[in-house]
């Protein structure tokens, strides 16, 4: 049996294996990253058919699976960001307005279809707001104004 001399200085193997080290560590955080966002891709994808269920039962027009993750990816998104505080509710009064800007915007009374929505949307994905939000949309005044 032969035994081969190392001719590679220490210091080069030390550099080798840092190098290495480097490399697997960050492939494992990668990896690591990666599973996160495929499990919030998971939930999201059982959240949005849940709410084309809702939606679909209750009569409105569906999007796609694709679109509704897009927009509300697996927590709600602006939907459920501070739904009950003064700021989002007078965001969400302002969308239910004529439309018209500066002093020509008044208050209209909404379909209900789309207060329907919002609440629907808020069951799904963050019914811990629900409770208050619904009492607010309660003292809405509100008309079935389009045909479904």
């Amino acid at each position: 049996m032969s035994t081969v001399d190392e001719t590679q200085p220490p210091r080069e193997r030390r550099t080798l294996y840092v190098v290495v080290t480097v490399v697997v560590v960050a492939l494992v955080v990668l990896g690591l990253i990666f599973f996160r966002s495929g499990e919030q891709t998971r939930d999201a994808e059982a959240k949005a058919d849940q709410l084309i269920a809702a939606l679909d039962a209750a009569g409105a027009r569906t999007p796609s699976q694709d679109q509704v993750m897009r927009v509300l990816a697996d927590d709600g998104g602006a939907v459920c960001a501070n739904p009950n505080e003064a700021l989002s509710r007078a965001a969400y009064l302002a969308q239910l307005a004529n439309g018209a800007g500066g002093p020509g915007a008044r208050p209209v009374i909404a379909d209900s279809r789309v207060v329907r929505g919002q609440v629907l949307i808020m069951g799904i994905y963050c019914p811990d707001e629900l409770a208050e939000f619904q009492e607010f949309t309660d003292g809405l005044t509100t008309e079935d104004l389009t045909a479904p």
